[in-house]
């Protein structure tokens, strides 16, 4: 019996269970980037399918990722009103870089390099945490929690008849109904 053993295993050794959830937090977070400078752009951005239990896993790993880059937006918005306009290097970003305006945006500035460090040990690319702190935390600043969700499909996978789900983050892909009018009683 699995008594207090939480988690799938998956079929995997554990290195190997950690390095397929990583890969497919790295992959829904990939599907965010800009379209134009790649062909092989998703159709749905913020969206993957993966088997059922796969999504169900890697869900409470992405949504503590997204927590962490989201508590760091409020040092990120408090450093950029600190920082200074001027070329790095030049002349005046020298004397700001001396200065005392310098030490207080470089106190502003650590918690969210911190923030950054943290989700680059649990996810390990740094492409995907620039994605995940420059387009996903800030669409979800004013979210608490439940940044995903998990849409079971219909069919089943070739080859192994796996159940198959969609990951995607909630409020990009969301569905609008049209209310509809009452005819007016005469």
């Amino acid at each position: 019996m699995r008594h207090l053993n939480k988690g799938r295993k998956l079929g995997r050794n554990p290195n190997h269970q950690r390095a397929l959830l990583k890969n497919l937090v790295i992959a829904i977070l990939m599907t965010e980037r800009d379209a134009s400078d790649d062909d092989n752009a998703p159709k749905t951005p913020g969206r993957i399918i993966t088997t059922v239990e796969k999504a169900k896993e890697v869900r409470p790993l992405l949504e503590r990722c997204i927590t962490i880059a989201k508590k760091a937006q409020t040092h990120l918005r408090e450093a950029e009103t600190l920082a200074t306009k001027a070329d790095r290097d030049s002349a005046e970003w020298k004397i700001w870089r001396e200065g005392d305006r310098w030490q207080e945006w470089n106190k502003a500035i650590a918690p969210a390099v911190a923030a950054r460090r943290r989700v680059l040990q649990l996810i390990g690319n740094k492409e995907a945490v620039r994605i995940l702190f420059d387009v996903v935390a800030p669409r979800f600043e004013d979210r608490n929690g439940g940044y995903t969700r998990i849409l079971k499909l219909a069919g089943f996978r070739l080859g192994d008849a796996g159940k198959r789900a969609i990951l995607e983050f909630v409020g990009k892909n969301d569905r609008v109904k049209a209310r509809s009018h009452r005819p007016a009683v005469e």
